[in-house]
């Protein structure tokens, strides 16, 4: 074996065997927003606001779907691929594909 590939199966081994991280508990407010855990008005560790209970302050406080963010952003991608569509075909093959640049002709 290479010493390259002892390198590549040594740095894989130590990926594999490294142990994930652990985050800190997240906390919800009364309102079921993300707060810090200890911080003024944090519920403690684990609580959570019921799903409906959720859905109605969300729509209270305005913050409600819109579709027609969706859309846009859906036009937004298209107009993008769109573009790079439109682009001239080059696979730099031929010759004709290249402009000449210095050197290239051969001095005589």
């Amino acid at each position: 074996m290479s010493v390259r590939r002892l390198v590549l199966i040594a740095a894989t081994v130590f990926c594999a065997a490294a142990s994930p991280a652990a985050a800190a508990p997240t906390c919800q407010d009364v309102n079921g927003s993300v707060a810090r855990c200890g911080a003024a008005n944090a519920m403690p560790p684990g609580w959570r606001l019921s799903g409906d209970e959720f859905h109605r302050r969300q729509a209270a406080i305005g913050n409600v779907f819109d579709p027609r963010e969706v859309i846009d952003a859906i036009a937004l991608i298209a107009g993008l691929l769109a573009i790079v569509a439109l682009l001239p075909n080059f696979d730099g093959s031929s010759d004709a594909d290249w402009d000449k640049q210095e050197g290239d002709q051969r001095r005589r």
